[in-house]
Order: C-alpha cells, then sequence, then structure tokens
C-alpha cells in the first residue's frame, strides 16, 4: 500500500529522453496512480477529452507518456502543482542562459541526457553535475537577495507537489504509484521526503527509479 516512484524526467523529448522510452519504464512499474509536475491546466479535461476523442497528443513528454499509458491502462492522473515559479527565478535563468562557461555545462548535460535517457537523469552522475550547474550560478548570479528570493520560491514550490501528494493519500488509498517530476528537483524533492516522513502521520513507502544505494 501507498508504495511511490519518484523518476526524475525532463518536459521535452529529446535523443533518449522520449515517451516510447518513459513508456517502457511506466509500464513496467504498473501504477493506479500518476503524480505529476504539473498544474491542473496543463491537461484539462478538455484536452483529455480531445485526446481520446481525436488522439491529439500533447508536446510535452510526460503528458504525451501518459496519453500513451492511458489506452491500454487505468489509473488516476494528480497533477500536484499549485505554486508558479516567480519572476526573480525567470530572471535568474535569463541571465544564466547568456553566460558562456554555464551554456558549455548545459550543452555537455543535454549531452549525456540524449545518450543516457532515464538511467542518466535518474543517476547520482546527474545529480552531482546539477550541483556544479548551481553552484555556477551562484557564482554568476552575484545578487544575495535574488538567491535568497529564488530559493524561498523554488523551497515553495517543491514543498506544495509533496504536500498535495500527502494530501492525496490520506483521502484516497492505492498500491503502486509514481511522481514524475523535472531532474534538477531530485535531490532536493529527495531531502524534502526524508522531512515528510519524520513530521506525517500517514506513511509512504517511497522508492527511486535506478537508485542503485
Amino acid at each position: 500500500m501507498y508504495n511511490i516512484t519518484l523518476i526524475s524526467t525532463v518536459h521535452k523529448e529529446f535523443g533518449n529522453c522520449n515517451s516510447n522510452e518513459l513508456l517502457k519504464i511506466i509500464e513496467n512499474i504498473g501504477p493506479d496512480v500518476i503524480f505529476l509536475e504539473a498544474f491542473e491546466d496543463n491537461y484539462s479535461k478538455y484536452d483529455q477529452m480531445i485526446f481520446s476523442q481525436f488522439g491529439v497528443y500533447k508536446e510535452r513528454l510526460e503528458l504525451k507518456t501518459i496519453q500513451k499509458y492511458s489506452q491500454n491502462h487505468t489509473f488516476e492522473y494528480v497533477p500536484v502543482l499549485d505554486i508558479r515559479l516567480s519572476d526573480e527565478f525567470e530572471t535568474k535563468t535569463k541571465i544564466i542562459s547568456e553566460n558562456k562557461d554555464c551554456q558549455k555545462l548545459l550543452d555537455e548535460y543535454s549531452l549525456l541526457e540524449m545518450d543516457g535517457g532515464f538511467q542518466f537523469l535518474n543517476s547520482e552522475k546527474s545529480i552531482v553535475l546539477q550541483e556544479e550547474m548551481r553552484e555556477l550560478e551562484n557564482r554568476i548570479v552575484d545578487n544575495e537577495i535574488m538567491r535568497q528570493k529564488v530559493n524561498a520560491n523554488l523551497g515553495a514550490y517543491e514543498n506544495s507537489m509533496l504536500r498535495n501528494i500527502y494530501s492525496f493519500c490520506k483521502e484516497k488509498s492505492f498500491n503502486t504509484a509514481i511522481f514524475m517530476c523535472g531532474s534538477a528537483h531530485r535531490k532536493s524533492i529527495s531531502e524534502k521526503i526524508e522531512e515528510y516522513k519524520k513530521k506525517e502521520t500517514i506513511k509512504l513507502n517511497w522508492t527511486f527509479y535506478n537508485d542503485k544505494n
């Protein structure tokens, strides 16, 4: 009961990070519930109706995969976001995108992502590279107030997802679920899960896809 596997993903298909490969992973787990880093309007009831009647796929990788999975499986789809990323986050992203050193690291990461697919995204190597990029970002954005605001917003963003997952689990029972979330959140989400385990009364059995520990 309440088995949840965290799968780190990307939002656009790229090389081996594609809907067919992600579908294989999901089918192997066979979830009754799919939690996704998404807002309700990212895949609305209208979108679901359009897909069921006309087979129109969403562009976003995870949603396209969910649509494919729905053709042969019954499950409950649960978008878990209710807080958006801040203007400061967008400003920081713009500054970083214009830096050559950071762009070089991003390009190297993208090549590993393209070749290694979801095995790479869900690996310790991915986490290490993400941390290297964050350290470089902090050196580039030499603005402590902005960093504090961005970090606070990211913390609220990630906590909202876990809070909504735990709220759902208190209302409904299931055996197996997955939680798909962007790979940049893997380390911090994992740390927050440990915090939730200590304070929440309901016990969820969390596992991490491709975890070698």
